[in-house]
């Protein structure tokens, strides 16, 4: 499968929250996520130092700004609005060179190389100024001009990709997996007639050994959210079902923005209650990650419930569900798949084959006008913050400044507590 990820002649991968002023707005993006940098050197990607790039014309198909450009030969320019209070970004598109490698360890390894789109923002404003996605978010939606989207389209993988957030806080992508044979499935639903995001539809919410009665919802499976949040009601039974279920005391952290906290000896934290969520056809989604602790002081630990509310009428399955977990998103026959994992054992067992570019051809270039018409013969526009559903959208802009509240809050609150040691 497709793993290793580089641009140009060379490429930096990171998975870090900094809570640090920005004092440099230069902000590329596979559409469109971030490369801001801080006060420490994130290696960001610079298309002026990368020989393989090339600027986005407004006449380009992908190129949706059209009407706002002087002329066809202009850069293509993009701007992505979300609602979280005068958060944005714009800048312009660029067309660069992925590099891509296959793991395994029982066939040889190859790679190749695709054309992609990236944004590189000249603006930012809001919650991207105080520290969200300082080093780079990749586009993984359904839009046109989502990484795996045009991978797809230039015929090198499989159309799909799965996630593997492991215990230790890392994680991995892989394009072109289409996942285990034993692993249980569900399908993605669509948003009024299309399907333009990973939607899903919960059955029960189980905790313990018992579901909850009408616990039913929708939800937004989104790598990109760091924490679960339920809507309203369902946020309000899940939570009373846990606290009468816990048997440590519970306690109240300042500057926390979990309501459920604990403090538990040894022995009560082996009985914190699991959680199940239950689709369709009884497929059971085991969630292994759903408190965070503290660090061990003097034989207590102290916990927390890291669900969330939110005033939508739908939730947000996030990262922190996702952990210990090999989530495939099978956009071929629009299901989302998943198989408990460790993460390693993903590069061990699979393999996806590669399909290089033809003796003496350049890398694949980014899908025609013709490659990117929908089954009814438009030409498909590239997917944006404006051009999503707009629920959620919402729902996870909404989420983006409580995410970096919560991360913020946790790294005073760890020093706090190592503190007083």
């Amino acid at each position: 499968m497709l793993g290793a990820i580089c641009f140009g002649s060379h490429a930096n991968a990171y998975n870090a929250l900094l809570c640090l002023p920005v004092t440099t707005l230069l902000w590329c993006l596979l559409v469109f996520g971030a490369s801001i940098v801080q006060d420490r050197n994130l290696s960001e990607y610079d298309p002026s130092s990368s020989s393989s790039s090339k600027n986005v014309s407004c006449s380009h198909p992908l190129c949706k700004s059209r009407s706002s450009c002087k002329s066809l030969k202009d850069p293509c320019p993009y701007i992505a609005d979300y609602s979280t209070e005068d958060t944005s970004s714009s800048g312009y598109l660029v067309d660069d060179i992925l590099h891509l490698a296959s793991f395994s360890k029982h066939a040889p390894q190859s790679s190749v190389q695709s054309s992609v789109i990236i944004g590189c923002g000249r603006k930012q404003t809001g919650s991207y100024l105080d520290g969200a996605a300082p080093d780079g978010v990749m586009g993984l939606g359904l839009g046109d001009v989502s990484v795996p989207s045009l991978l797809a389209k230039a015929g090198l993988i499989q159309n799909s990709f799965s996630i593997c957030f492991d215990e230790n806080d890392s994680g991995s992508v892989f394009f072109g997996d289409q996942g285990p044979a034993t692993q249980q499935s569900t399908s993605f639903l669509p948003i009024g007639e299309k399907y333009d995001a990973y939607f899903v539809g919960v059955e029960s919410y189980c905790i313990g050994n018992s579901c909850l009665t009408q616990s039913g919802f929708q939800a937004l499976v989104d790598s990109g959210a760091s924490f679960t949040f339920l809507p309203t009601e369902i946020y309000a039974e899940v939570v009373m079902k846990f606290d009468k279920l816990v048997s440590s005391r519970r306690i109240s952290l300042q500057g926390n923005s979990w309501k459920y906290c604990y403090n538990a000896s040894s022995e009560e934290m082996l009985k914190v209650p699991d959680m199940r969520l239950i689709f369709s056809k009884n497929q059971s989604f085991v969630v292994r990650n759903h408190i965070f602790s503290f660090p061990e002081n003097e034989g207590f630990t102290v916990f927390c419930l890291t669900v969330m509310s939110t005033d939508g009428d739908y939730g947000i399955i996030g990262q922190n569900f996702m952990m210990g977990h090999r989530i495939v998103f099978d956009r071929e026959n629009l299901k989302l798949a998943w198989s408990h994992s460790k993460c390693e054992e993903v590069i061990d067992k699979s393999h996806v084959h590669l399909v290089p570019p033809p003796a003496g051809q350049s890398p694949n270039p980014l899908p025609t006008t013709d490659q990117q018409s929908t089954s009814n013969g438009q030409a498909a526009a590239p997917s944006t913050a404006k051009t999503a559903p707009s629920k959620s959208i919402a729902a996870s802009a909404q989420q983006l400044d409580s995410v970096l509240r919560v991360a913020c809050s946790l790294l005073v609150l760890m020093c706090l507590l190592l503190s007083s040691d």
